[in-house]
């Protein structure tokens, strides 16, 4: 992406009631060289472990051929033809929506049975214009094409069919949430918080979807996917002392001057931007902390004051694993603050902290470095987040 815009792809999902795993697929690729990002969302037959395997398989194939820049009818009759046969309903059966993203916004969204996507532009739901293709060994499975052109602002909202046929049947609502329903709330939502951040509106629209199924229980596998193309949100990570003590000053009022958001981790870190900007420390429980993470400390114009090690350790966890944390702690404050942020900058001081160990054997250093580089890792490739590491 250019420098004053960012693509913000996230997804929600719920499997269906009952079942351990999801039936739907979402997977995503940012081509750096390109500055280009693809998305991808499978709703596999049936539920479980076979509509998963179903879907996993179609998403995988949509991902790598959509990269290489396949034909879109020869793409789908490979995955037809790669499908296992259902042993029940002898078909092999997936759907799939693309999203193939460019720099200048230049955008192709490829949908095969899956329920329409949402363009919401100013707030508002707007028509796109397609093209309908059909491969002839699979003359069933009509594919549709849109070509359009992103801009700042603009949503792209993308579902399975478990989101627009929430509480079909039921007596409150026969047939359905329908695409409709799904249109409307996302209108009304924007319209309340008009920055509102692509994860939370996916949470939301998956919840809305859940109040129309009778008990809130969800009857097929939700998936709700948002793209928006926006302005960046930065956040900056100060963690380690500065090699040199003479660039304390210049170390704290980079945090000072950061255009987004700011976090300290570490005790050191936080002391040497306190005596240097002349802002005191307040110890609090804010977070919560727990038995082996420390609570957050505060300081007037930084987000969030951490630990060090501990706390970056298990933000790294966190990031790691498929669940977002039920724990409330500094490392899950960090973990949401960095999932909110589309470039995150982290400096990591290269000074040797004395009160850990030898300071002959910078085992310290090494360990955050480590730590940095396995969150920066985990934060592009699982994330799409844009990172930078500096050691200072």
């Amino acid at each position: 992406m250019t420098d004053d815009v960012f693509v913000e792809v996230e997804a929600t999902q719920r499997n269906r009631y009952g079942e351990d795993i999801c039936g739907d697929a979402f997977k995503t690729l940012r081509i750096a060289d390109e500055g280009r990002v693809i998305a991808v969302l499978s709703d596999g037959l049936g539920h479980g472990v076979k509509a998963s395997i179903l879907s996993l398989m179609t998403a995988t194939m949509a991902l790598k051929y959509t990269a290489k820049d396949a034909d879109i009818v020869r793409t789908a009759e490979v995955i037809m033809d790669a499908l296992p046969v259902c042993q029940v309903r002898k078909i092999s059966y997936a759907t799939f929506t693309v999203v193939d993203i460019f720099p200048d916004g230049a955008t192709r969204v490829v949908e095969m049975d899956n329920p329409p996507a949402i363009l919401l532009r100013d707030g508002k739901a707007v028509p796109m214009e397609y093209e309908e293709v059909a491969s002839p060994r699979y003359n069933d499975r009509v594919i549709r094409v849109y070509d359009l052109t992103m801009r700042p602002g603009d949503r792209l909202i993308f579902t399975s069919d478990g989101i627009t046929q929430a509480g079909l049947g039921s007596e409150r609502m026969r047939l359905g949430w329908r695409i409709k329903g799904c249109q409307e709330y996302v209108e009304e939502i924007v319209a309340r918080d008009p920055s509102i951040s692509a994860r939370s509106l996916s949470q939301q629209i998956l919840g809305q979807a859940l109040r129309q199924e009778p008990f809130q229980r969800a009857y097929d596998d939700m998936t709700a996917a948002v793209i928006y193309f926006r302005r960046p949100r930065r956040a900056i990570v100060l963690t380690g002392p500065p090699y040199a003590a003479h660039r304390d000053k210049e170390f704290a009022e980079m945090l000072a001057e950061f255009p987004g958001r700011k976090i300290i981790c570490g005790g050191t870190t936080a002391n040497i931007v306190s005596r240097e900007l002349g802002r005191a420390i307040r110890d609090t429980l804010r977070g919560g902390g727990s038995s082996d993470i420390p609570p957050a400390a505060a300081m007037d114009g930084v987000d969030l004051v951490t630990e060090g090690i501990l706390t970056l350790t298990r933000l790294a966890r966190l990031l790691e694993r498929d669940d977002p944390p039920r724990e409330k702690n500094p490392a899950s404050q960090l973990y949401d603050i960095l999932l909110e942020s589309d470039s995150i900058e982290f400096v990591v001081g290269a000074r040797i902290n004395e009160a850990h160990q030898d300071p002959n054997l910078p085992i310290d250093l090494e360990i955050r470095r480590n730590i940095i580089k396995r969150i920066c890792k985990v934060l592009e490739e699982k994330y799409l987040k844009e990172t930078r590491m500096s050691v200072f």
